[in-house]
């Protein structure tokens, strides 16, 4: 399982807070050469100074100047990368019919029934080579599943390829191929020194047209993708309005030195075409990824073991206050794996990460990658925040297992989430104002509460006979839970019952 936790309905729904910006009445322009203060009863503006007109019946020499000076950094870039951005030509066979959610970038379509091969083509960057073998770093959705890939050189040579590994997590995958010829080497820069509104250049195959050159700039840096979506959240994006299309995934998004800063990926898009909003993975995620690929034909990842999510309060009422953790940042662990370094390292459910190492946890997404780009056998002391009181656990990091042997809920313990009794959730109970207890607003179905029958809108009134009223008070009392058994007393459409279930 992957370590966040989705929550479905019990009146109480995780949904994403769509924020919605409003231009209201006329404004100023916001660049200027000067500013001069303007007071207006007890309104504020800063109003622009009125430029100076200019005669633009002659061309400035030294506009031109710096103009120019843009445009030969922007061909010096092109130059430079042109010839290290590969076109990559693959076929898939497509055995059977699946329904999964698909990269913007993804080419293939699922055949309705039986097998054939389908082609596809994307683009990819030369990192690097070892005596005869020649490295080509690309996404795993552009070929990651291909069982004949060549590739395309810029001055169109053309070479067999061969998968050396991939990692359908992150979306990269590393090609090889075979030459004694002069083969030319990407630079790969330094992605951690990009400022938004910095210069940027997209370099790949969109739709077939080879060796395309876009520019744009980084319009954000540190995006995330969202869950459910089938982009990877196990890396952050660049995000820039140069333009990218299908058949750009794998290519390389440059600075203006012409160094490779990132690998585009997705983008976002109602029509499939670029709108200006395109993604890539910074190169700095990307190195290590390639060393490990070379090595292990995959990527390693740390693994804590627990099922972790924010508790904000417009998703989560009344929990960060329950806690006593509404004024701090950080991530609150739902359940813990049986026999993962978390339960080895004594997190506990109901434990807020505030720290990771030296990685002060802002929320669930940060702590996700920040444990993912681990290593495996890692000593990471983490500070959290239990029973309202901070302490520090050192966890030994392990490989994260295969996202099939984490799907299922079976070793989450102990499978659930209790939210308090606000106001909101006993009107759609239909309860009193005098009902204690706390609420089970999520069960997983295979986990121990969830074999045991627990069921989202059950009021949980006591744990091991002793009375809950708070988030607090449940896993205080579920915590020292002696022995393996732990018996909850529900009550469920009026009628109360107690169910046991064992850790």
């Amino acid at each position: 399982m992957h370590e966040d936790y989705r929550i479905r309905s019990l009146g109480v729904r995780v949904g994403m807070l769509l924020v919605l910006l409003a231009m209201l009445g006329a404004t100023a322009p916001l660049l200027a050469l000067g500013t001069a203060e303007t007071v207006g009863g007890d309104v504020v503006i800063n109003e622009a100074s009125p430029a100076p007109a200019r005669d633009v019946s002659e061309v400035d020499a030294r506009d031109v100047s710096v103009a120019e000076s843009l445009q030969n950094a922007f061909g010096a870039a092109a130059a430079k990368a042109l010839p290290v951005v590969v076109q990559v030509n693959v076929v898939e066979v497509v055995r059977q019919a699946a329904t999964r959610s698909m990269s913007p970038f993804e080419l293939f379509g699922l055949t309705p029934n039986g097998q054939r091969q389908r082609e596809g083509l994307g683009s990819g960057v030369i990192v690097g080579r070892d005596g005869d073998t020649v490295y080509v770093l690309t996404n795993y959705h552009v070929a990651g599943s291909a069982t004949d890939i060549q590739i395309v050189l810029n001055d169109e040579r053309k070479f067999d390829g061969k998968l050396v590994g991939g990692d359908e997590r992150m979306d990269l995958a590393l090609l090889s191929f075979a030459t004694k010829e002069e083969i030319p080497i990407a630079t790969l820069g330094d992605s951690s020194n990009l400022r938004v509104g910095d210069w940027v250049i997209a370099v790949g195959n969109p739709y077939g047209f080879t060796s395309s050159v876009t520019a744009g700039i980084v319009s954000a840096l540190h995006r995330e993708a969202v869950a459910s979506t089938g982009i990877s959240r196990f890396t952050d994006y660049i995000q820039t309005d140069a333009a990218i299309n299908t058949g750009n995934s794998g290519g390389a998004l440059l600075n203006l030195r012409g160094e490779v800063v990132g690998i585009n990926t997705w983008i976002a898009s109602q029509t499939g075409g670029s709108i200006g909003i395109g993604f890539a993975i910074p190169i700095n995620n990307a190195k290590s990824a390639i060393a490990s690929l070379v090595q292990n034909g995959k990527i390693t990842y740390g693994w804590l073991g627990v099922s972790i999510i924010d508790p904000a309060a417009q998703t989560m009422p009344g929990l960060a206050e329950d806690l006593g953790v509404a004024n701090r940042q950080g991530s609150f662990v739902l359940n813990v794996v049986k026999g993962s370094p978390a339960e080895r390292g004594g997190v506990l459910p109901g434990d807020f990460i505030t720290r990771a190492g030296t990685t002060a946890i802002v929320d669930t997404e940060q702590l996700t990658e920040t444990v993912a780009r681990l290593a495996p056998n890692t000593d990471l002391p983490l500070t959290i925040v239990r029973q309202g009181r901070e302490q520090t656990l050192n966890v030994r990091i392990t490989e994260r297992p295969d996202e099939t042997k984490l799907a299922s809920d079976a070793g989450n313990w102990p499978g659930l989430l209790v939210l308090p009794l606000s106001e909101r959730i006993r009107a759609q109970l239909q309860t009193g104002s005098s009902q204690k207890g706390v609420v089970i607003a999520d069960v997983a179905d295979d986990s121990p509460s969830g074999v045991a029958g627990l069921r989202q809108g059950d009021v949980v009134l006591s744990v091991n006979g002793s009375a809950v009223s708070s988030v607090t008070d449940f896993y205080r009392v579920l915590n020292q839970a002696n022995g393996r058994e732990v018996a909850l007393r529900v009550q469920r459409q009026g009628r109360e019952a107690t169910i046991t279930f064992s850790k």
